[in-house]
């Protein structure tokens, strides 16, 4: 099974960037994202609601008024909008990563380096065996080390320490496992191969098996690209002044952010290559949302395994599903779809 994109729309908003200290979304921050919002529900008019799933990811999980942004954001929309949790946010990715990967012997390691968080899946074919949300990205890295865009060593040194601490809780376990290939999706895996790529940093030859027929070197991050791209980054004393080949704009401002948080996981992991998907949460949302319409729901998939893995009491399980099915029926009643939807996920 094989998806074909027919249209695409796509806006970055950065709703992390317009966080607090507090955890609460400013003003301006929801008004961009409420704007976009709208502009997707225009397009979406007279698609079924099965037909569509919106979900939220940290930004959302962690502001304080979330509630209040993600009811406007519902009535713009004109569908339901759900806040996943990381880890469903990481089970998502690797679908999507799995799915448009070729298939490889062993284990996969999929890295998703957001905006607010950064997800980490071992998997195997399909199938998700370890997954991990970490509360570092991008965006939110950039703002606390990196403010206002200036760029010093000492900075980046630290924002390299913090987020090895955050990687080193789940080295261990990850490391047990360990992988035989490793992919990167999302923004800043693709913002930073292709400028070292294009910057040529990462030596010659290499070439990506996700792209055979990329003779580039896009595609494909090496410790030796991000040590070469960190050195280019320092010569400069703030992110207006880098001068990169093709730095695009909507990236410049969270460049210093994405590159140490990546760094740190290579070094943490002792990665020395990484290949570079544009499969990962939206296409898992997609396949993810196929697989419910054919009645083979991933998420059930996904929940038998880990059951089976864990040895779950099924009994006690079942119990549990019921009495919370119990408290549902308690509750303001949503729409008669999310409604079923939701039971059908109690058992």
């Amino acid at each position: 099974m094989q998806l074909r994109t027919i249209d695409t729309l796509r806006e970055p908003v950065r709703l992390a960037a317009g966080l607090t200290p507090g955890k609460v979304l400013d003003d301006e921050a929801m008004e961009r994202g409420l704007g976009a919002i709208r502009r997707f529900g225009e397009r979406l008019r007279g698609f079924r609601p099965e037909q569509v799933r919106a979900v939220a990811t940290n930004t959302l999980r962690v502001a304080r008024n979330a509630q209040k942004f993600v009811q406007e954001a519902q009535v713009a929309l004109g569908f339901p909008i759900e806040v996943i949790a990381g880890v469903e946010e990481a089970r998502l990715i690797y679908i999507g990563t799995s799915h448009e990967a070729p298939a490889v012997s062993g284990n996969r390691l999929v890295i998703d380096v957001g905006g607010g968080s950064s997800e980490f899946i071992i998997g195997k074919g399909y199938e998700p065996k370890l997954l991990e949300s970490l509360y570092i990205g991008c965006v939110s890295h950039s703002i606390r080390f990196f403010p206002n865009g200036a760029i010093d060593p000492h900075a980046f040194k630290e924002a390299e320490l913090a987020a090895r601490r955050e990687v080193q809780v789940i080295k261990g376990r990850f490391s047990k496992s360990g992988w035989n290939q490793v992919i990167g999706s999302s923004g800043t895996a693709r913002a930073l191969s292709d400028l070292i790529a294009d910057n040529k940093l990462n030596g010659s030859g290499e070439k990506s098996t996700l792209d055979p027929l990329d003779n580039s070197g896009a595609g494909v991050i090496t410790l030796q690209g991000l040590k070469g791209l960190k050195k280019r980054l320092l010569d400069f004393d703030h992110i207006d002044r880098v001068n990169l080949i093709n730095l695009k704009d909507d990236r410049r401002p969270v460049l210093p952010g994405g590159l140490s948080i990546m760094l740190a996981i290579f070094d943490e992991l002792e990665i020395e290559r990484m290949e570079v998907s544009d499969a990962a949460l939206r296409v898992g949302v997609l396949y993810d949302l196929l697989g419910r319409t054919q009645h083979d729901d991933m998420r059930f998939v996904t929940v038998e395994q880990f059951m089976q893995r864990y040895a779950v009491d099924r009994e006690q399980a079942h119990r549990l599903g019921m009495l919370a099915a119990d408290f549902l029926a308690q509750l303001p009643k949503p729409n008669h779809e999310s409604r079923t939807d939701n039971l059908a996920l109690l058992g």
